[in-house]
């Protein structure tokens, strides 16, 4: 065996350098605020991308994770696991679903929905119905299928050909739906909000109406609520809004309040193809994650509290409103629902994410140069109030380094 090439130096870590990191580093958090090791605050508004439901250090959650942990970590699902089975029935009592299968990430939950959806047609003795309709800018996960299901360019560039049965059309044009139902086609596969895709919601008439075509043609309806499930839209999922339910649905992300874990809801019906053996995970569901599930599902049905987040929701989004008023030349528009809250920024949006960063408050960008505002479910007036003192500083400095640059260049 040959001695290993030291001849390069390490530049920094010896992490693959898939992500452009910000300069800072938390060392602890407690509710919607973060500090850094120098004991810096930040006013937490991406929530770890939408995760942490209920804040940082939520002593609930502790305490779940904890007691779990000086029980029993991990037995695979070889055998019972009775966590999964109280959060399953949870999730059934309060849901269009039958039947739940737990994974450790969004990205696994959709490609649990996606081999549920072909493997129902298989079942049905129709293998070639195999394809699945998407939306132009969304956004599905990382691996080869989810990639493929997005259909972004940008993310499949260079992981070799396509993955094949996913079929992109335009957002909101239900013509070209329409006209891209073949008889090869299983399901459509969509976010109710695009979050990734820059918070992009798609009307209830035009969600209803796409229920009714995959009644007319025998496909099932697939919403991948990886961002907008958990009461992230002030409802437990966002298709409560709408006034139809998916044949299967996803949720990750804030399920586990911060802990990896993801989960496919379906169907009795569409999920009869999903026997013994088809389908598998040695992580998933394991009793950690299913304890901190069960906290989270708890404290968000408990009363009052999803109410708590439509009025919180309303109150942001009125404080908002005079901010675009105020400074119309960095943002122009509100999206969303809920605590789920998009701003369509006229600055280049790396730009005003470090801007509001500045100001010692942490947001997330997207798609359409949107800024998002993602914050703890359990946030109040204080925390918002804060939020808008935050944002006001860092557009008016947007404001003030622009004008600076007029002076300079005129």
């Amino acid at each position: 065996m040959s001695a290993p090439d030291t001849s390069v130096k390490k530049t920094s870590t010896s992490l693959y350098d898939t992500f452009s990191r910000a300069p800072l580093e938390f060392e602890r958090g407690e509710g919607a605020w973060v500090f850094t090791r120098d004991g810096d605050a930040y006013l937490d508004f991406s929530a770890g991308i939408a995760v942490n439901t209920l804040g940082h250090a939520n002593p609930i959650l502790v305490k779940a994770l904890t007691e779990q942990a000086g029980k029993i970590w991990h037995t695979s699902n070889l055998f019972r696991i009775s966590g999964q089975e109280t959060l399953a029935d949870t999730l059934v009592a309060n849901s269009f679903a039958d039947r739940v299968f737990f994974a450790n990430s969004g990205a696994e939950a959709n490609e649990a929905a996606i081999k549920t959806a072909r493997r129902y047609h298989y079942v049905n003795g129709q293998p070639e119905r195999f394809r699945i309709l998407t939306i132009e800018g969304a956004f599905h996960g990382r691996t080869l299928a989810t990639l493929a299901a997005g259909g972004q360019q940008k993310y499949l560039d260079g992981f070799g050909p396509k993955a094949d049965g996913f079929d992109q059309v335009p957002f909101g044009d239900m013509a070209a739906i329409k006209a891209a139902v073949t008889p090869a086609t299983a399901a459509i596969m969509i976010e109710p909000i695009q979050g990734e895709g820059g918070v992009r919601t798609f009307s209830n008439d035009f969600l209803r109406e796409l229920r009714a075509l995959c009644d007319a043609e025998g496909m099932l309806l697939i919403f991948d609520e990886v961002q907008t499930g958990i009461g992230r839209t002030g409802k437990l999922f966002a298709y409560e809004w709408t006034g139809i339910a998916p044949d299967i649905l996803t949720a990750a992300k804030g399920i586990g309040g911060g802990f990896p874990l993801g989960a496919c809801l379906a169907t009795n019906e569409a999920a009869k193809g999903m026997t013994p053996g088809t389908h598998g995970t040695t992580f998933g569901g394991n009793p950690l994650a299913m304890a901190v599930g069960n906290a989270v599902l708890d404290t968000v049905l408990s009363d009052g509290f999803l109410e708590h987040v439509r009025e919180t929701a309303r109150y942001l989004t009125q404080r908002l409103g005079g901010l675009v008023d105020s400074h119309p030349g960095v943002i122009d528009e509100i999206r969303g629902e809920g605590l789920l809250i998009g701003l369509r920024a006229l600055k280049p949006i790396p730009e005003v994410v470090a801007a509001v960063r500045g100001q010692n408050m942490l947001v997330a960008g997207a798609g359409d140069n949107v800024l998002r505002l993602l914050p703890p479910l359990n946030i109040g007036k204080a925390e918002v109030d804060a939020a808008i003192d935050k944002l006001d500083a860092a557009f008016s400095a947007i404001e003030a380094d622009a004008a600076n640059a007029a002076r300079q260049s005129a």
